[in-house]
C-alpha cells in the first residue's frame, strides 16, 4: 500500500507517520518543502519509501507521474503562518495545491485526508462544521475555507473516493520546534519560563481580560487518534466515511489556564509545588504585555469546537485533559534537552 503524507517533515505530518510506521505502514512517500532543513530532524526516527520535494510532486501530479500509482492520500502540507499578508503565495500553497490534489484523488479513486482549519469560523462564536458559521478572519483562513467550499461542491456532485477534511483547533506537542514564532503558546511558555522563570500573555482585548482569550487547545496526540480513525475507515470499511469535521476537544480554556498549566508541569519537573493563578500574577511568573496592534480585528478570541459530528461518524475515543497533555509534552520537551 502507497501512502503520500505531504507537509511529511512538518508538525502533524511526522506526528501521522511516526503512527502509520506502528502500525506497520513504511510504504509512505514523504512530500514536503525542505527549504527550512532543520525540519529532517522530526522524521529521523521514521521509515519512509521514499522522499519528493513539494515542486517536483505537483509537477508529477500534472505529468500523470502518478496515476493509478498511490492509495492513500494525507495531505498536510500548507503554510500554516496566519500573519502571512501574501495572499497570492498563500492560496498557492494552500488553495492551488489542495485543488490539484483533490482532482487527482477524485480521477483515480484515492481518499484523501486532508488538513483544514478552526481559522474558517472567524469571529463566529458557534463552531459547527455549516456555511453560516464560517467567516475567515485573515487570508490563511480563506485559503482554508475556499478549499472546503470545493470539497463542498464535489459532495454535491457525488465523490468516487471518501474525502475527510479535519479542521484543527490549537495543536501543541511534540514536533513543533521548527515553527518558531508559529509554535504553540505551551512551547512559547515554556521556553520562557526555562529562561526566565516567567511567561509572558497577551493583555485583554475584545471585552476579554488579560490572559482571558479562551481556545480549544489540542494535543498532537489527539489529533493523530482522529487522523487514525479516518484512515482505518478508509482502508477498512466498505462504506467510507466523507464530511468536514472539527478537530478539537469541545472544551474551551483560557491562556490563563494553559500558561499555568505550563508553568505547573516544569515545576512538578522541578520538584517544586504547584501555586495557583492568583499567585502566579502576584509573583510576576505570569506577565502581561500590550495586545499587538496588527492582530486587531484579525484575532480569534474565543474557540470551542463542536464535536458532535466527528462522535456521529463514529470517533469516541476521549481527549486529554489540559493539564494532563500539557504535563506529557513538558516532560518529553525536558527529557529531550
Amino acid at each position: 500500500m502507497i501512502i503520500v503524507v505531504t507537509g511529511a517533515f512538518g508538525f502533524i505530518g511526522s506526528n501521522i507517520i511516526r503512527e502509520l510506521n506502528k502500525r506497520g505502514f513504511k510504504d509512505i512517500i514523504a512530500v514536503d518543502d525542505l527549504t527550512n532543513g532543520n525540519k529532517i530532524r522530526n522524521l529521523i526516527d521514521c521509515d519512509i519509501l521514499d522522499f519528493v520535494d513539494k515542486d517536483d510532486f505537483i509537477a508529477e501530479i500534472v505529468r500523470g507521474d502518478y496515476d493509478n500509482q498511490i492509495d492513500y492520500i494525507i495531505h498536510q502540507g500548507a503554510c500554516s503562518d496566519t500573519t502571512l499578508q501574501d495572499g497570492q503565495y498563500m492560496m498557492k500553497n494552500n488553495y492551488d495545491y489542495s485543488a490539484l490534489l483533490l482532482e487527482y484523488t477524485q480521477k483515480n479513486e484515492v481518499p484523501l485526508l486532508y488538513a483544514s482549519s478552526a481559522a474558517v469560523y472567524g469571529a463566529h462564536q458557534r463552531f459547527v462544521e455549516k456555511r453560516e458559521f464560517e467567516g475567515p478572519l485573515n487570508v490563511y483562513g480563506y485559503s482554508k475555507f475556499l478549499f472546503d467550499q470545493m470539497v463542498r461542491r464535489y459532495y454535491e456532485n457525488g465523490v468516487s473516493a471518501a474525502v475527510v477534511g479535519l479542521r484543527y483547533f490549537n495543536v501543541y506537542g511534540n514536533g513543533e520546534s521548527h515553527k518558531d514564532r508559529m509554535a504553540s503558546v505551551v512551547l512559547h511558555n515554556f521556553k520562557q519560563y526555562q529562561s526566565t522563570g516567567k511567561v509572558k500573555l497577551f493583555e485583554g482585548s475584545q471585552g476579554y481580560g488579560n490572559g482571558e482569550q479562551t481556545r480549544d487547545f489540542i494535543s498532537i496526540e489527539d489529533v493523530v487518534k482522529v487522523n487514525m480513525f479516518f484512515f482505518e475507515n478508509h482502508i477498512n470499511d466498505k462504506e467510507e466515511i466523507s464530511g468536514i469535521f472539527n478537530c478539537g476537544t469541545g472544551n474551551a480554556r483560557s491562556y490563563n489556564d494553559l500558561s499555568l498549566a505550563t508553568v505547573n508541569a516544569c515545576r512538578v519537573e522541578q520538584g517544586l509545588d504547584k501555586i495557583t493563578l492568583a499567585t502566579a500574577i502576584k509573583d510576576g511568573i505570569i506577565e502581561y504585555i500590550p495586545f499587538p496592534n496588527d492582530l486587531a480585528n484579525k484575532y480569534q478570541c474565543y474557540t470551542q469546537a463542536d464535536v458532535n459530528g466527528l462522535r456521529e461518524a463514529g470517533f469516541n475515543a476521549t481527549f486529554s485533559s489540559l493539564e494532563d497533555g500539557i504535563s506529557h509534552y513538558v516532560s518529553f520537551l525536558r527529557n529531550s534537552n
